[in-house]
C-alpha cells in the first residue's frame, strides 16, 4: 500500500522516519513497478524537504561577527 504525503509540513524527524518506511517498502519484492515509482517520487520530495530544512537551520546558525564576516557557531 502506498501512503501519499499529506500537505501539512512534517518535522525533520518525521520525514526521516517516512524515508525509512519508503526504503523498507521499496525492498519488498511484491511491490509493483507503479508503486515503486510513486514511492521513489515521494522519497525524493521528502529528501528535498529534509535538505531544505537542514540548510535553513545551518543558515540560522551563522552569526555576523564584529567585523561583518560570518562566524559559524
Amino acid at each position: 500500500m502506498v501512503i501519499k504525503m499529506v500537505d501539512n509540513p512534517m518535522k525533520l524527524e518525521e520525514s526521516f522516519e517516512r524515508l525509512e518506511q519508503i526504503m523498507a517498502e521499496l525492498e519488498r519484492p511484491e511491490v509493483s513497478l507503479e508503486d515503486s515509482f510513486t514511492l521513489y517520487q515521494e522519497g525524493m520530495k521528502l529528501l528535498k524537504l529534509c535538505n531544505d530544512s537542514i540548510d535553513k537551520v545551518e543558515k540560522e546558525l551563522i552569526i555576523l561577527g564584529e567585523n561583518g564576516e560570518p562566524d559559524e557557531l
